[in-house]
């Protein structure tokens, strides 16, 4: 029993020895991959660039505080034919040809809207909220994304976990295969013995194959969200185990959720732009008062006629005040602004409900999944202890092939579920911590 206690650990320990040696990559941990992510990641970039214009948004005159100069310059000119049938002073008739006259003007307007019904004031109220809504919306992209980074780290460990198991798995096959070739050769074993087993060895080593391809897989995906223009870069994982949050607590969950979830605060900010929305439609009730102004000057030149040329330069000024009576579709406004409202209140219930709906299911997974956890630990020892015990009697003649081949595929099966429980129950927590508001734990 010692002795094949000695040979397995030998040969799983030849494995990873070999497979170290093979990939000397640079090592990440999830800190240092969500920091090169967040800093290079396209998809940030981009959310970032469209937060920065809302914020660009938010300037007194884009709300209409400020007042609009103009500077503008004209020439016309007309050349015509004239006809004076009596002219009633002197009692001549007489008649001009090509008659030209022509003026410039130069000027500055000015106008500005004193007072409009608050509806600046709304105006600029709106800016802001937009601008919180796109911190609000780069908010979610980035719990978003160090989610996903998150699940992507842990997959790559548990593609790695997974290669090594299937690695495992085939180096015992080989051996199982090398003892029955020696025993087939000299007559112990039978040829059917001797094909089965290359039979399995041969399954064990496709399925390590296959499982190369979805450990690249998982990598490729790994380099891509950290924008790694190489995409295919050899990058490793510091972590060589996937170690779950135990101290997770539901009312303490449930709480930050309602108080930091990103996506009810993105449902109140909607809110408070439909009520906005309404006060503007409402501003249109009250009076305005507008300023204009200019200065400019003035030249006419006259082809007929008494005066010969006029110049001006000078001030004008003037104030209006006013108030829209009636536009036809001011009731209308206000109705379905007041419905937009009723409309954005009921979203946030709904997504209220929703999210209380997935952090239950996402909850009694996670608890569900810890117990799996720890029984799925106590099976992969006792298939353990089982496969060493199956080896010693294989190589004693005690036990058949098929018998051995079951043995390893418990063990194989039993590491194969705790790997799954480890990562289904990571991904419940990694989903818990981002209803909560709590994902940038892992920045930590």
């Amino acid at each position: 029993m010692r002795l094949m206690k000695y040979i397995v650990v030998a040969l799983f320990c030849t494995f990873i020895g070999g497979y170290s040696s093979a990939q000397t990559v640079h090592a990440y941990d999830l800190k240092a991959c969500l920091e090169v992510g967040l800093q290079n990641n396209y998809s940030l970039l981009i959310v970032k660039n469209k937060e920065q214009q809302s914020s660009n948004n938010v300037t007194w005159g884009n709300a209409g505080y400020l007042p609009t100069l103009d500077f503008s310059a004209g020439y016309s000119t007309s050349i015509d034919n004239s006809t004076t049938t009596k002219d009633r002073t002197t009692g001549v008739e007489s008649t001009v040809h090509g008659e030209f006259d022509h003026s410039v003007n130069v000027g500055l307007n000015l106008n500005w809207t004193i007072f409009n019904g608050f509806s600046v004031n709304t105006n600029y109220k709106r800016l802001k909220e937009l601008e919180m809504q796109g911190q609000t919306s780069t908010r979610i992209a980035l719990e978003d994304f160090i989610a996903q980074l998150t699940s992507s780290y842990y997959n790559l460990i548990q593609q790695t976990i997974r290669l090594k198991n299937f690695k495992y798995a085939m180096n015992l096959s080989k051996e199982r295969l090398r003892i029955v070739e020696a025993r087939y050769m000299i007559g112990n074993f039978s040829r059917l013995d001797y094909q089965q087993a290359k039979v399995d060895f041969n399954a064990d080593s496709a399925q390590y194959m296959k499982q190369q391809e979805k450990l690249q897989s998982a990598r490729i995906t790994l380099n891509e969200l950290m924008a790694n223009m190489n995409v295919e870069q050899l990058v490793g994982v510091a972590d060589t185990s996937i170690l779950v949050y135990n101290d997770l607590d539901f009312n303490k969950l449930w709480d930050a959720t309602l108080e930091t979830n990103a996506e009810l605060i993105y449902a109140d900010q909607n809110k408070r732009l439909s009520e906005l929305d309404y006060k503007k439609v409402k501003s249109r009730n009250y009076p305005y008062l507008r300023l204009n102004g200019g200065y400019g000057y003035t030249m006419n030149r006259f082809g007929a006629g008494t005066v010969e040329s006029r110049n001006n330069l000078g001030f004008n000024a003037g104030v209006t005040l006013g108030i829209s009576v009636f536009d036809g579709n001011r009731t209308r406004e206000r109705r379905n602004a007041r419905l937009e409202i009723e409309r954005a209140e009921l979203q946030r219930q709904e997504l209220k409900l929703a999210l209380r709906a997935d952090f239950c299911d996402l909850w009694n997974a996670y608890t569900n999944n810890l117990e799996l956890l720890n029984l799925e630990k106590q099976n992969v020892v006792t298939a353990m202890e089982n496969m060493e015990i199956a080896m010693e009697r294989y190589m004693l003649g005690d036990l058949s092939g098929i018998e051995m081949r079951e043995a390893q595929k418990s063990l194989l099966d039993a590491e194969e579920r705790l790997l799954s429980a480890e990562y289904d129950t990571k991904v419940c927590e990694i989903s818990l911590l981002q209803i909560s508001g709590g994902v940038t734990r892992y920045l930590e």
